[in-house]
């Protein structure tokens, strides 16, 4: 029945192999030679597969464990270095005709206010986003042919990219939308999209048909296989993940890690980056009615174990997470986090509407409270969207990643980016510190010509020039 290569859902996310490998981790769990063996594996920058990175997040050996963590360190910081990409959010529309029991989007829930933003509504929102210093935003909005159709997002995209305000620009716009056609799929490759991204929710295909009793959704093996068709529609960054606390954790892991390796089977590169998020409480949803929680400390080594097993891959979390969860996350592997999200339909230039959210926010600080905090403990804030402009994406984004030479453009990238936030954005105290964070990274950076050139683009920046990259 598994078939990694194959292009039906149910072959290369096989629920008979997730069982095996499931009751295979769980007999090797404390196999210490075994797991030795996958540890000096993952050291080689190989990648695992699903079966051999089960049996890491199964072991219950500590000592091992802490071989995991550690690991998942050095590979973060060798692959992708210091530094943490940053973006927000843009709800749309939360009119949705599915009937997703864990989304407060659910068409049955009347409680919720339902809106729609209108173009002017759109320059509003991204003129604000600008202003808090946003250059990359990731745009939501329910599934709805009649109120969300494929035209209205692609209206949205022009409107987004065409807004500059002061020296703002939204320079890529990440698209979160239900699964759809390959011919949608091109029309969202010729708006110039960034990453295409969806969640999974839930691999298990009698628990997704449960939670999505009603409207398109429901049918798993389509939205199972929208990666693929969003890849024939020359879509090369995709972003994968699972809603974690729907189904049991061990299960998701095992699915979500088959479903990179199909998509680096089938088209020569995996996802562009995977999410972690956890259910939240929002309007008319109770977290505590899914039996499947996961505490700190478990999602902390899936974490690790997603980066040891899958090494080149952005990973992302969102302000769902707590300050202090997020600030340890980010020592195993993620490389991208929100930050002064809304997650309602609007906010960002007026008040928030009431009981409009999609999950009630964490970790509500301001995004100069987190760039100051993120260069505090020693992150580069990196506002950067070059590699998806200069065409650096799929398979090549990955040459780049998997020959560790990303970070000869990501971090000269992330400086400027920097800079430009620094003298345009931030509140004094956070550009003393950030000034004083490029003057380090300066230091310690190899004399080349990259170097040189990076030093001078810092000048033109202070002079007023803009969108200098690598």
């Amino acid at each position: 029945m598994y078939n990694v290569s194959s292009s039906k859902a149910e072959e290369f996310i096989c629920h008979e192999e997730i069982l095996e490998t499931l009751d295979y981790a769980e007999k090797n769990k404390n196999n210490a030679a075994l797991i030795n063996s996958i540890l000096d594996k993952a050291k080689l920058r190989k990648g695992l597969n699903h079966r051999e990175a089960s049996v890491l997040l199964a072991c219950e050996l500590e000592d091992k464990n802490k071989e995991i963590f550690e690991l998942a360190k050095k590979i973060k910081h060798e692959v992708y270095g210091n530094r943490i990409v940053l973006f927000a959010p843009l709800y749309l529309s939360n009119y949705c005709v599915n009937g997703c029991v864990y989304c407060p989007y659910h068409f049955q829930n009347k409680h919720i206010p339902r809106k729609k933003l209108s173009q002017e509504d759109i320059i509003k929102e991204v003129t604000a986003l600008q202003d808090m210093g946003h250059r990359r935003i990731a745009i939501e909005l329910g599934e709805d042919p009649v109120n969300n159709p494929i035209e209205y997002v692609l209206e949205s995209i022009k409107t987004i990219y065409s807004v500059k305000h002061k020296n703002g620009a939204i320079r890529r716009v990440n698209v979160n939308i239900a699964a759809t056609t390959v011919e949608n799929y091109k029309k969202l490759h010729d708006a110039d999209i960034g990453t295409y991204i969806l969640f999974q929710e839930t691999y298990h295909k009698k628990s997704y048909e449960k939670l999505h009793p009603k409207g398109p959704k429901h049918n798993y093996a389509y939205h199972t296989e929208a990666m693929d068709r969003a890849i024939e529609g020359g879509i090369k960054d995709v972003s994968i993940g699972v809603l974690f606390g729907l189904e049991l954790y061990k299960y998701e892991f095992a699915a979500l890690l088959m479903h990179s390796e199909h998509l680096e089977v089938k088209f020569g590169f995996g996802p562009h980056a995977i999410s972690v998020p956890r259910i939240r409480k929002a309007d008319d949803i109770d977290p505590s009615a899914f039996d499947n929680g996961i505490d700190d400390e478990t999602f902390l080594k899936i974490a690790a174990c997603i980066r040891v097993a899958n090494p080149f891959a952005g990973m992302i979390i969102s302000t769902r997470e707590t300050k202090e969860c997020r600030s340890r996350l980010l020592e195993l592997g993620i490389s991208q986090i929100s930050g002064g999200s809304k997650t309602s339909v609007g906010g960002y230039a007026e008040k928030e509407p009431e009981d409009s959210s999609q999950f009630d926010i964490s970790d509500t600080r301001t995004l100069d409270e987190i760039v100051s905090w993120l260069i505090e403990n020693g992150h580069i804030p990196s506002f950067c969207t070059s590699c998806y402009r200069s065409g650096r994406v799929g398979a090549d984004f990955m040459k780049y990643t998997k020959n560790e030479q990303i970070c000869n453009f990501c971090t000269p990238n992330a400086l400027m980016t920097l800079k430009e936030y620094l003298e345009d954005y931030a509140s004094p105290y956070t550009r003393k510190i950030g000034e004083n964070l490029i003057s380090k990274e300066l230091q310690k950076a190899p004399k080349s010509p990259r170097t040189i050139a990076l030093t001078k683009n810092l000048e033109l920046i202070a002079s007023g020039e803009r969108d200098l990259r690598f």
